[in-house]
Parts: C-alpha cells; structure tokens; sequence
C-alpha cells in the first residue's frame, strides 16, 4: 500500500507540474511568474517576465519623480525628486528570479515552493541606484543653508576694562552622516509612504565662558613701532591692519594667522596703495606697510612667549626694528606671520595707533611665569654687505623727463637672542636667523615716448652716472618735447644742447682722470 500511495503522489505531482513545461514549450518567450510573488511593492503574479519588467520600471518611474524631503528640524525643510539624483532600477535581474520560483529544480522543490506561495507572498527587493554625486551636492547645500555657526566666549576691552560676549551654540549638518542616511532611505524605505529623511545635526559648543575669560587681566607682553616718516596711505594701512587683529581671543593651543585676519588687501577692506618691497625694489601696492603691525604684534609675541609657529623677515632691512626682529608679511611670495596660544588660558591682543603716529600690541593672559623671570631679546649683526656701484635703468612707463631715485640698501646677516634671567641666573638661545639683500641705489630714468635721438641722448647722460647730469638732460629733453611748436622751442632745443654738451663735456673729463690715474699706478 505504501509503494501504491508513493507512485500515485508522484504521479499527481507530474499532473501538476508537467503541464507548466509544456505551456513554457509552447508560449515561448511568455513565461509566466507564479502567484504570490512580489518585486517590491508590485505584485507580479501571473505576469509574464515581460510584463513584470515593464510593470517594475513604470512603478519605479512613479517614485523617480515623488519629492523627498530633507530636515534639518524647525522648519527647515528642502527636498529633490529621484530624477534629480538619476534614480533607476539596478537590479533588474530579479525578474528572472521571481520567474524561477516555482519554475526550477526538481519536481519536490518546485511542488514545495508553490504550495509555501499559496500561504505567504514572497517579496523581491528592489535595488535602487543614483548618482552618489549629486545627494552630496544636495546636502551640501544644506550645510550652507542650515549650518548655524558657533561663536565663541569672546573679550573686548573698554575704557572701563574687559566686557565678556556670551557664546553660541553652533549647530551644523554633518554631511557624510546625513548622505548614509539619505541612502539607507532610498533602498529601504523609499515607497512606503512617508518621504521625509532627517538630517544628522551635530551641535559644536562655544569655546570658553565667562568664568574663564574673567581672568584674562594680566600683561604678558607689549611692543611699540614709530611710523612718523610714513605718508598718508602708509598711515592709513598701518592704522587698518592693526583695527583688524584688535580684540581677538584665542583659546589654549589655537593658532593665529596675521595674514587671513587682515586679508584682503583690497580698498573695500580699508587699504590703501603705498610702498612695498617687491624683488629688491620699493613699489606701490594696496596695502603697502603692512608689514610693520606684523613686526609689532611678532615682538609682542616674543615678549609674551608664545610659540611662534611662521616668520619671515623681509628681502631688505626695514627701519622700524633692529635686524631678525622683524616679521614680513607677503601674499603672494607666501610671507605669514603665525603664533600658537601656547599657555592654558585664553589671550587677548589689544592694538592702538596714536596721533603721533606709533603702533602698540599689548597680549593678555594669566600670568604664570615667576614674578621674577625677565625676558628680552637683542640683535646680532653677523656680516653686513656694503652697496654696489648705482644702477641706472630705463622705465619706459615713466614720460621723458622723469628720473626716480631709490636709496640703497647695505645687506645683512643677522640673527636674534632671546635673553631670560631667572633666579639670579641668565640664559641666551637664538630665536632666528635672518639674511637681507644688498642692493645698490637704483636710478631710474622715463623713456616713455622717446624717439631714437632722444634716447641716444639718454644714454649720453646715463654713461655719466651723474644724477646731476641725468637729471639736467632729462629736464631739458621734457622742457624741448613740451614747447614743440611753441616760441620757445628755439630756446627748448638749445638747452638740450647745452645739456647734451655738459654731459660729453663729463665724459671726456672722466676718462681723462681715470687715464692719469692709470699711468700714475
């Protein structure tokens, strides 16, 4: 009996799947997905693979174009649709694996899996692909919008003393977090009904509090510079870098940038063009002068003992301070002045110019060296280069008749001793090294519109290396050009004769004391 029983299930089991093989045989390409089978949400029972493919895409086509919202909590909402990030169906393959339930393997697992549809679906996930690219853009557009920025304990000192400015929280959107989590949504929940995706919001506390700025009194270093030879832009630059540091706070083991504080050297930022060194030369730029609120606040620094973590000095020696304790500060030739808050409280810089004309950096703090540390610093001239014979050059930018003068520079090499006395014992180290340009006084003459003679006129004048000389051609040459076509072009030409003249008259001088000089060696 229960060899009979086997064979008649058996039998019935080729009754009920033997005839899907032949209808397969026999409608070809329309296979036929069995019932209870899903491909997400989309019921694809009794579809053929054709169908099913087509009923997926359009399914998929319909979320492409549903908005999904992004919050990042208050009201601050945006949102995109999937056909901005180029949603699309990735795994299309799973048609063929919802066609292959029920329709492969041997007889007793196509039976089984047929009879477990019949009690429960099966769902076939949908996988979902985009361009990566474009959410970060998206949610960094967030950032930009959303981003409340943080504002530290901040000091600014009155005529009454010091006032403390409360914190605030900043709350910002932390991007890589907010990207997963958008792409958790798009293959997990995307379709079921509630398209709203929170952003992940990361809160960054204020440094400081007022406790702690309530202590910031003490004096732990002051320097002072005259700018009484600068002329008025000069001023104008030295008085605006300075506006721009006074008042900042930095907090234990912040590093301050002299450069990104008083950037950019444009007008609208309070600058004006004044001179500057540029390769050896003095040149007008926006911002001219900077250098010396730099060189201040670096004294300041050294005074304060903070840790300077950039310096450069300049190409040649300034005035304002004695050689390698100066402080260049150059955009474009990457010159900055950097400083670490190297103790464990906050600091404040205060900067004043006075009418007469000085610049003062004064660095508060809480004083923790010994009341009997002295500290101070001395210049040390290592070798000084004397200038060369003058350079004459031509500038045809400059008009006939101008001649420029440039002061000579002596070259150095130099460097700085830090000098502590503690206890009755003192104690020198080298703070830096610093080697400065020798260049020789530099003449220049305009040859802006000069014709071939006018030139050779110059020259003639320029072979003196006489200033007086030069200068007498080149007024005379401007005066000539000035009255062409006037009455006094007469008297205009035959100055420049006269000029011309004095300056061969020099020439044959010259080699004649330079021949006797000879023949006398």
């Amino acid at each position: 009996m229960r060899i009979q029983f086997k064979c008649v299930a058996a039998a019935l089991l080729l009754t009920l799947l033997i005839p899907a093989g032949k209808a397969y045989a026999a409608e070809g390409d329309a296979r036929k997905i069995a019932n209870g089978v899903y491909i997400g949400s989309v019921d694809v029972s009794g579809m053929s693979v054709t169908d099913a493919e087509t009923a997926v895409s359009a399914y998929v086509n319909e979320l492409s174009a549903e908005q999904i919202t992004l919050s990042a909590g208050e009201g601050r909402e945006t949102g995109f649709t999937g056909e901005e990030i180029g949603l699309y169906w990735s795994n299309t393959s799973i048609v063929e694996d919802a066609y292959a339930l029920g329709h492969q393997g041997n007889i007793i697992q196509r039976y089984k899996a047929l009879k477990d549809l019949e009690k429960n679906k099966h769902v076939f996930d949908i996988e979902y692909g985009y361009e990566k690219e474009m959410i970060e853009a998206i949610v960094a557009d967030c950032g930009k919008a959303y981003d409340q920025e943080t504002i530290n304990y901040n000091l600014t000192k009155t005529a009454d003393g010091f006032v403390v400015s409360d914190g605030q929280t900043g709350y910002l959107v932390d991007q890589p977090a907010s990207v997963s989590l958008i792409e958790s949504f798009i293959q997990d929940d995307l379709g079921k009904g509630n398209n709203l995706v929170s952003l992940s919001i990361k809160a960054d506390e204020p440094k400081g509090s007022a406790e702690e700025l309530a202590k910031v009194r003490d004096v732990l270093g002051t320097f002072t510079t005259s700018y009484k030879s600068s002329g008025a832009s000069r001023s104008a630059n030295v008085a605006n870098g300075c506006r721009l540091i006074n008042g900042s706070t930095i907090y234990p083991g912040e590093e301050f940038s002299v450069l990104d504080t008083i950037t950019p050297f444009t007008e609208a930022n309070g600058y004006f063009p004044a001179g500057s060194y540029l390769n050896g030369l003095v040149v007008e730029s926006v911002g001219g002068g900077i250098c010396q609120v730099s060189t201040t606040l670096y004294n300041a620094v050294l005074l304060s003992e903070l840790e300077v973590t950039e310096r450069h000095n300049h190409s040649m020696i300034v005035n304002y301070v004695d050689p390698s304790a100066d402080a260049a500060i150059a955009e474009s030739g990457g010159k900055n002045f950097k400083f670490v808050n190297s103790t464990e409280h906050p600091i404040y810089i205060e900067g004043y110019t006075s009418s007469d004309k000085h610049i003062t950096f004064t660095i508060y703090g809480v004083e923790t060296r010994p009341s009997g540390r002295h500290v101070s610093y001395k210049s040390e001239v290592l070798e000084t280069t004397p200038a060369s014979a003058d350079e004459f050059v031509t500038d045809p930018s400059q008009a006939v008749g101008y001649v420029g003068t440039q002061s000579a520079h002596l070259g150095y090499k130099a460097q700085l001793w830090k000098i502590v006395t503690e206890n009755g014992e003192t104690t020198k180290e080298v703070v830096n090294s610093s080697t400065y340009k020798m260049v020789p006084k530099i003449i220049t003459i305009g040859t802006g519109g000069a014709d071939q003679t006018t030139l050779s006129q110059l020259q003639t004048a320029m072979a003196t290396k006489d200033v007086g000389t030069i200068k007498a051609v080149a007024g005379a040459l401007a005066a000539a050009r000035n009255a062409a076509g006037t009455d006094g072009a007469e008297a205009a030409a035959q100055a420049v004769g006269d000029a011309v003249g004095a300056a061969n008259a020099l020439l044959q001088q010259q080699a004649i004391d330079t021949a006797e000089v000879i023949e006398t060696n």
